[in-house]
């Protein structure tokens, strides 16, 4: 049951991970990793005995991207240094190499293969469609079971997580070269616990160590670096963005489309990674946003039911064209999960707690300020104690969208911080206080149409979830969740001519839904009546 998958996870709690824990684990392995091209038909066994000569095969994996590739990990960095020594550079006609030597490699298979071995397993790496989303949540038996399954459908799998660090190193073997001691930290959907397959890879060129090892407080004499000084730190910042945009797009092999858009808020270096088939956003010291990953991270894994909530929330947002993967004026992902978890925050009990109260946990080592904002948040999971909150995913579902189908968002924000309503302190159509940078709204882009069209489609679902025929299962009809990513009234004509009727979401899409499920309904007991009879 719910309440006893709950009470496991609090228990699990106690021995879970801290999240920068989690996070040097899997870039450690990262680095004693690499990826290969394969040849579509390769022998599995030949292929890893091929590599055992370098060292122990900790694990591995294939996978389908512009081509057939493996994720191999060994048991130490020496067997890498191994591996590289029996590499050669390929000899291209009409060409020339740049004899950059990175981890990203390809097999090469003289001769014909035979097809009589077993074909390797390939992981897969993409999301699953919406039909087929459909169908997994039509074989469940609630709505709890389907946003359950939602969830195990849709999360980054272990294989994917593991390449994107993966890639993230691959990529820091290039940035080493000019800054030996900087490390490529992915962030955001990769590491918050809230990824989706085929998200794209956030990353952040990391220099802080380079700082730290320079503040050594000698005792009179002393040696300083000779170095460069910029006009500023964003100044600074987009010149190391810069050269690193080159690097990546002369040396940088199966990186493709580089874009350098340092005129940005936060200055980035954009590109595909055509091996992984990851799209790349690869920032500079933003610190902050490292924290808001971790933030997420925690939540997440103090009770079940949150990532639950969250994905299915986001699947239903994402269907209805309420977010995004194209820069405007829709709400974010980010966001969305923010309103998650305010919104759990204020249920009775309440199932999550504030972010004050996550810093009040935190002990001395937790301590953490950057460029004078308070980022402190405890990391021992196990510190903190939770209410006990019983409710079904369902009811939190229905809660969910009438909650901010009547959120006075005309006057209030929404502040994770404290867990309660504030007062607007500007004018934009929807304000979410910045948990660490409590001076920003991180919806400012929502303008008055999107949040609008986002207030009628929570009624508009709220209202279906009331319905009982919506709520019985159908094996011929989409019902429970399914239901809500059906096409919606809202996605029409503008929001101006539908504000008479919006209280009134019956339209004529959900009638005709209905009344199917009425039918389709009345048949099934139709037919167990004959049956009966005939008995």
């Amino acid at each position: 049951t719910l309440a006893e998958k709950i009470t496991e996870r609090i228990s699990e709690r106690i021995f879970c991970k801290t999240f920068q824990a989690i996070q040097e684990e899997r870039r450690e392995q990262a680095e004693r990793s690499v990826l290969i091209s394969c040849p579509s038909k390769i022998n599995e066994k030949k292929f890893l005995d091929y590599l055992s000569k370098h060292g122990t095969i900790n694990k591995h994996f294939f996978y389908n991207s512009y081509g057939a590739y493996a994720v191999v990990e060994f048991s130490s960095r020496e067997s890498i240094a191994s591996l590289k020594e029996s590499i050669n550079i390929p000899a291209v006609e009409h060409e020339a190499a740049v004899p950059f030597k990175s981890r990203l490699l390809s097999f090469k298979w003289p001769g014909s293969q035979s097809s009589s071995h077993p074909m390797p397993k390939f992981k897969v790496q993409s999301p699953p469609s919406i039909n087929e989303i459909n169908q997994l949540l039509s074989e469940k038996d609630s709505i709890d079971e389907q946003l359950q399954c939602l969830t195990e459908a849709l999360e980054l799998t272990e294989e994917n997580v593991s390449l994107r660090f993966l890639v993230c190193s691959l990529l820091r073997d290039i940035t080493g070269a000019y800054f030996p001691e900087c490390i490529i930290r992915p962030f955001g959907s990769t590491v918050n616990s809230f990824g989706k397959l085929g998200c794209d890879v956030d990353m952040i060129l990391d220099l802080e160590g380079i700082y730290a090892t320079s503040q050594k407080k000698g005792s009179g004499l002393s040696l300083e670096y000779q170095v460069k000084r910029g006009a500023s730190e964003r100044a600074v910042t987009q010149s190391i963005l810069s050269v690193i945009g080159k690097c990546v797009d002369q040396f940088g092999p199966g990186c493709v489309g580089v874009q350098n858009i340092l005129q940005a808020r936060c200055p980035l270096v954009r590109f595909s990674h055509q091996p992984s088939g990851f799209q790349c956003d690869l920032t500079a010291n933003n610190r902050v946003a490292m924290k808001s990953s971790e933030l997420l991270f925690l939540y997440g894994q103090l009770d079940p039911r949150v990532r639950h909530l969250v994905f299915g929330v986001r699947c239903w947002a994402r269907v209805h064209s309420i977010t995004s993967s194209i820069p405007g004026a829709w709400i974010t992902n980010f966001s969305l999960t923010v309103m998650v978890v305010f919104f759990l925050q204020q249920r009775n009990p309440p199932i999550l707690p504030t972010l004050d109260r996550l810093k009040e946990l935190a002990g001395p080592s937790d301590k953490c300020v950057i460029e004078g904002n308070d980022c402190t948040i405890v990391s021992d999971l196990s510190k903190i104690t939770l209410q006990q909150n019983t409710d079904t995913l369902e009811k939190l579902l229905q809660e969910f969208f009438e909650f901010y189908g009547n959120f006075p968002f005309n006057k209030a924000s929404i502040n994770i911080r404290k867990g309660k309503e504030q007062t607007k302190p500007e004018t934009t159509a929807l304000y979410i206080q910045n948990p660490f940078e409590t001076t920003l709204n991180i919806s400012k882009n929502v303008n008055a149409t999107q949040l609008e069209r986002f207030v009628a489609l929570c009624r508009e679902s709220a209202w279906l979830l009331q319905q009982k025929e919506i709520l019985n299962r159908s094996s011929d009809s989409p019902w429970g969740f399914a239901a809500l990513l059906l096409p919606s009234v809202t996605s029409g004509a503008g929001v101006k001519s539908r504000r008479k009727r919006k209280l009134e979401p019956a339209s004529s899409r959900i009638k005709n839904l209905l009344d199917s499920l009425k039918i389709k309904g009345g048949e099934t007991v139709a037919k167990k009546g004959s049956a009966n009879s005939s008995s």
